[in-house]
């Protein structure tokens, strides 16, 4: 009688078409105990024998995956529905839905998951890069790449995250336009009639991004102490006619406590005294649920579209035709540094995951800090030598 075949064992044969077949024993299957076999086929013999080899080997080394032929356009949607809802954020989880319709998938979507190698993700990266988008925008996709690639190498779908044999471009930074020392006394004069400007004034004296400075409470907010507390954001859906919400977390997902100057909370004080007024004025209609600081006439929120629209026609009523909102932030670091203070605390005041991130972004000031460093020390060290 003929022997069965072994697990993990292989026979080749010539079949009547003149093809050659190559059958792997590769487990067995626990319903019914009965072994699970894996056919190759092929015009020669030797391109038969090569394939089951490496499956062979696979299956000694426990890396060998079943063949399955879902696709990665297939599998991004159960990663995003399984794994990611109700897991991330929200802002988060539209996010990868954007990097995954627009990047993901048009490139590599029909590949079949356990078929993508290194290749396919390098090629994806190289024509980012083609396309002129930023180093930050790849960073971002690969992240979501990797993320998803995990997960289906935990659940035994792919045998190596292919993410690992591709790199990523050099990540170019841009330079960051903060306001110049004479720009500052012109952007106040500007904003001193709009209806937004205690909020733009508190991103410039605070750092808060628009989001935290829209969202802010004014229960985070302690006159007394001279102190704000960073804990939430005002966000909106990324999605067509998405609604606003407050996120109950900031982008580090962890609440900071910030102390900016005194002349922070003036802007503050006055902008209770205005909605106090309003508040008046507006009667019944008055409707301002997240009891948030910033608010028009009837306590709703600001857009931040809107806020965004009227910053840049300030700007360029200034000359600064090129600056964002975000860079009323840049500009708050780069005073504090100029101000003598540590990048500690500067990571402290910006939210910062970590201090290298801070000096990272602020290289260029932090060399004006080395400066007057060495220059202190120069003096210290002449004041030494006229002494001896």
């Amino acid at each position: 009688m003929p022997k069965k075949n072994a697990q993990n064992s292989g026979t080749i044969r010539q079949r009547p078409d003149g093809r050659w077949e190559a059958r792997v024993t590769t487990g067995v299957n626990p319903g019914t105990g009965k072994p699970i076999r894996r056919s190759i086929y092929g015009n020669t013999q030797a391109a038969v024998r090569k394939e089951m080899t490496a499956i062979l080997r696979e299956l000694d080394r426990g890396t060998y995956q079943p063949p399955n032929k879902i696709t990665v356009s297939v599998w991004m949607e159960e990663w995003l529905n399984t794994f990611c809802a109700g897991k991330v954020k929200l802002l988060t989880f539209q996010s990868y839905q954007g990097i995954i319709k627009n990047h993901i998938v048009p490139a590599i979507g029909a590949v079949e998951l356990q078929a993508v190698k290194g290749t396919h993700v390098q090629r994806l990266y190289n024509s980012m890069t083609r396309a002129g988008l930023s180093g930050k925008t790849t960073k971002n996709v690969s992240a979501v790449l990797h993320k998803a690639f995990s997960t289906a190498l935990k659940q035994g779908i792919i045998a190596a995250n292919p993410c690992d044999a591709a790199e990523l471009p050099k990540a170019e930074h841009k330079e960051i336009r903060p306001l110049a020392d004479d720009e500052i006394p012109l952007f106040l004069s500007a904003i001193d009639k709009s209806p937004m400007r205690n909020a733009y004034a508190l991103c410039l004296f605070a750092g808060l991004r628009e989001g935290e400075c829209l969202g802010l409470s004014w229960k985070q907010v302690d006159f007394e102490k001279g102190r704000i507390t960073v804990s939430q954001q005002l966000q909106r859906e990324k999605v067509k006619g998405g609604t606003y919400y407050i996120a109950p977390s900031t982008k580090s997902g962890k609440p900071r406590t910030i102390e900016p100057p005194p002349i922070a909370f003036e802007y503050l004080r006055a902008e209770r005294v205005k909605q106090m007024e309003n508040r008046l004025k507006a009667g019944p209609i008055w409707s301002n649920p997240d009891d948030l600081v910033f608010t028009d006439e009837a306590g709703g929120h600001y857009a931040i579209h809107t806020f965004y629209k009227r910053f840049k026609t300030i700007a360029a009523s200034i000359g600064r035709p090129d600056a964002r909102p975000h860079d009323l932030r840049h500009t708050a670091a780069t005073v504090a540094i100029a101000s003598g203070a540590d990048i500690k605390s500067v990571q402290d005041l910006l939210g910062h995951a970590t201090a290298s991130f801070t000096l990272n972004v602020y290289a260029h000031t932090s060399e004006q800090m080395m400066k007057d460093t060495a220059a202190r020390m120069q003096s210290y060290y002449d004041g030494l030598a006229a002494k001896g």
